[in-house]
């Protein structure tokens, strides 16, 4: 029979009944192949039950300290190990703000102190209380200046407040809920405005943000995959397939990120837990496209389903696994990084580009292999060897690109790298110079609005002071030094009024109130300013606090990306050159992919500063976005360049680059647009930095997919001929 006539199935008769000859010597196989599809699947079943209850457990071994995550040797950290030495317990504050616009009354007064005399009985669970956890006794009421608002402070040890006290919630959560509740039925019906808000309170509403980090997020991820795999697909039976493969991928790498980080073997944090899930979801669709793809090419040459997954799974694992170390590589080079969460994203998204790749392609031929072609319905494919290399210069979209891309490289790359470059002009106006808590959410939440409200009476920076260590010889000219300060209030080493500074082996603590908020990027640069200032001094005077943490914050993720994108971008030279088995190719890739960043943080600055109106970002989302956009567009060249080169030694360079950009272009296309939706789904969480990630992630592979790898590689590569292929033998071969 004429295999271009033959209709297949997958039972071993054709449509007649007649048992296929060409089958019947091949039994014996089949049963290896069958045995081997049930024994994949049956570990990924147990792996998936161990895994799947890990992935929810997750959150119960973050850290979400800035403090915990700076380098030892930063100042600021100095400072903290120092100044425990100071006080009995490790503290955590809660602000307690109670403001009336009328003014503050003398019942208000009297309501205040009783909620205050209330705190350490007030309820956790499980039978402990705040008072179990206090570091200190509940401090007095403080009236404000303009006499319309008091503040309470309550201080917790915070050493203990990631106790585990009711269902999974933690004392630091927990404090928070109880305060606000006991608020609502005793302070605000007496007309009173009361918000929970300091460092416990900003952490508590964190814990609330990131809540749906487990459930929402992956949800609007894999619903986004699914509705997106629908329509390429137009079945729907393999969009499920390959979303159970990202899962399966997420619950294998769950299950070594949770020991890991529960032991502080890594840190995770709650950014690195949700970039987790949707790099594993997004990478395994990725790679999923890609070999369904390739096996459906197969299937139109092959009877056999388990001749077509062996070519198509050979023919695949070269590019996806090349594509996988990029990723996984680019990823490790952030434990260069000075900062443990930058630095704990590392191994946590490798493990997870890891997971994805095992159960692309393991579990995924599996699945495809035991359903057959029928996991195609109702476009099934059929052995007539119809081939997308036949769609060269053809009517169809990408047949046209091609067309386009050979008849005018030259033309197309120039114009196309011009617009790039255009973009990348505005990136100097990317904003990462920090910004202030209350900026940090995009929704209103209670704690923001009691920093801001705090402003309005006390000031700014009370509460969290700048701490100074120095020699108590100095201890008067640091008093004097720091006053004299612009933008700090008041400095003093006593630790309350009347009582005398303590010294601890020769040293005391001064500590100075800024007149601007302590988390603001103005605040930064006072204490910049002061530590200036307090060298001149004495070079053992050391300045630390919040706002001096977040200061080396910015310092150590400036030095960050010195040192990490080169290093990220010679691993991906050196992948590249190894897998394409060319310089210029090799090169030619790196540059497109750097001027693809380039553009889109240009755009992104344009976007924040004059569309959304974003205050700015945080100092690490260059570095994140770099290593996303550059460790994972630079996949879909690998995909388009490895085609190309397997049809360019049979066809000829400049051939094989239609042919490749012509078969190629499709999945491509799709596996950017799904990547691209699965980081929007970051979106969901009302964390500005995760907000920002999304879109430039987003942008950036959608500009990769549908400009760089579509336009600008294929058509340099294709002007630039033979010599593409420079030193390797193809090189020598015909155009």
């Amino acid at each position: 029979m004429n295999p271009t006539q033959q209709t297949t199935d997958d039972a071993g008769l054709d449509p007649s009944g007649i048992d296929r000859g060409a089958r019947r010597g091949r039994n014996g196989g089949r049963w290896a192949w069958r045995a081997g599809i049930a024994a994949v699947l049956i570990a990924w079943l147990v792996l998936g039950s161990l895994g799947g209850p890990t992935v929810g457990r997750l959150s119960e071994v973050q850290e979400n300290d800035n403090a915990d995550f700076l380098p030892k040797q930063a100042e600021s950290t100095l400072v903290s190990n120092e100044a425990a030495k100071f006080v009995d317990s490790n503290a955590l504050p809660y602000f307690v703000l109670i403001q009336r616009e009328a003014g503050i009354t003398p019942a208000d007064l009297a309501e205040a102190n009783e909620f205050l005399a209330k705190v350490p009985a007030l309820d956790l669970g499980n039978g402990s209380t705040i008072g179990d956890y206090l570091a200190a006794p509940a401090r007095t009421v403080i009236p404000s200046e303009d006499r319309k608002a008091l503040l309470l402070t309550v201080e917790l040890d915070g050493d203990r407040v990631d106790d585990v006290v009711h269902e999974g919630e933690t004392v630091l959560y927990a404090a928070a809920a109880v305060m606000r509740t006991e608020i609502r039925q005793d302070l605000t019906p007496a007309g009173l405005q009361v918000y929970v808000t300091g460092p416990g309170g900003v952490f508590a509403d964190f814990v609330v943000a990131f809540g749906g980090i487990d459930g929402i997020l992956l949800g609007v991820a894999l619903a986004v995959v699914f509705v997106i795999l629908l329509i390429v697909y137009r079945s729907p039976i393999l969009p499920i397939a390959v979303l159970l493969t990202a899962v399966l991928g997420l619950a294998l790498a769950a299950l070594v990120v949770y020991p890991l980080a529960e032991n502080g073997v890594l840190e995770l944090n709650g950014q690195s837990q949700g970039i987790l899930f949707i790099l594993v979801v997004g990478a395994a669709t990725d790679y999923s496209l890609l070999l369904v793809s390739r096996y459906k090419e197969e299937l139109h040459d092959y009877t056999s389903k388990y001749d077509a997954m062996r070519i198509a799974w050979r023919a695949s694992i070269e590019p996806i696994a090349a594509s996988a170390a990029t990723v996984i590589l680019g990823l490790l080079c952030l434990l260069l990084s000075q900062l443990g969460n930058t630095k704990g994203l590392g191994p946590v998204g490798a493990i997870g580009i890891a997971g994805a790749l095992i159960a692309s392609m393991s579990f995924l031929p599996a699945i495809l292999l035991a359903f057959g072609r029928r996991i195609f319905w109702p476009s099934i494919p059929r052995v007539d060897h119809v081939h997308a290399r036949d769609q060269v210069g053809g009517r169809k979209l990408w047949g046209r690109v091609s067309g386009l891309v050979g008849n005018s490289p030259r033309k197309v790359w120039a114009i196309t790298a011009l617009a790039l470059l255009a973009s990348a002009a505005f990136l100097p106006t990317f904003n990462a110079s920090g910004i202030s808590q209350e900026d940090l959410f995009l929704d209103e939440v209670e704690s923001v609005t009691g920093q801001e409200q705090l402003a309005r009476h006390f000031d700014a920076g009370a509460g969290t002071p700048v701490q100074i260590l120095t020699p108590v010889a100095r201890a008067d000219q640091v008093i004097r030094t720091a006053s004299q300060v612009d933008g700090v209030g008041e400095a003093s080493a006593s630790q309350a009024p009347g009582v005398p500074p303590k010294v601890v082996e020769g040293k005391v603590l001064v500590q100075a109130t800024l007149e601007v908020a302590a988390d603001s990027p103005e605040a930064t640069k006072v204490v910049e300013h002061l530590r200036t200032e307090l060298d001149t001094v004495s070079p053992d005077i050391l300045v630390g606090g919040n706002t001096a943490i977040n200061l080396d914050v910015l310092d150590a993720s400036e030095r960050d990306l010195r040192v990490i994108i080169p290093a990220i971008l010679a691993v991906i030279f050196v992948v590249l050159m190894l897998l394409l088995r060319s310089i210029t190719a090799a090169v030619l890739l790196v540059v497109a992919n750097v001027i693809s960043f380039g553009a889109t943080v240009g755009v992104s600055a344009l976007m924040f500063n004059h569309v959304f109106g974003f205050p700015g970002a945080d100092p690490s989302i260059p570095l994140y976005a770099f290593v996303f956009l550059v460790a994972l567009g630079i996949d879909y060249s690998i995909f388009l360049m490895t085609r190309v080169r397997e049809e360019s030694q049979a066809q000829g360079t400049r051939p094989g680059i239609l042919i490749g950009l012509a078969v190629t272009g499709g999945v491509i296309t799709s596996a950017g647009v799904v990547l691209a939706a699965t980081f929007s789904a970051l979106a969901v969480l009302p964390i500005l930095f995760l907000v920002q990630i999304a879109f430039m992630v987003a942008f950036g592979v959608l500009l990769d997919t549908t400009v760089v790898r579509s336009l600008l590689v294929p058509a340099l590569a294709y002007d630039i001929g033979k010599k593409a292929w420079w030193p390797s033998k193809l090189s020598r071969a015909g155009e």
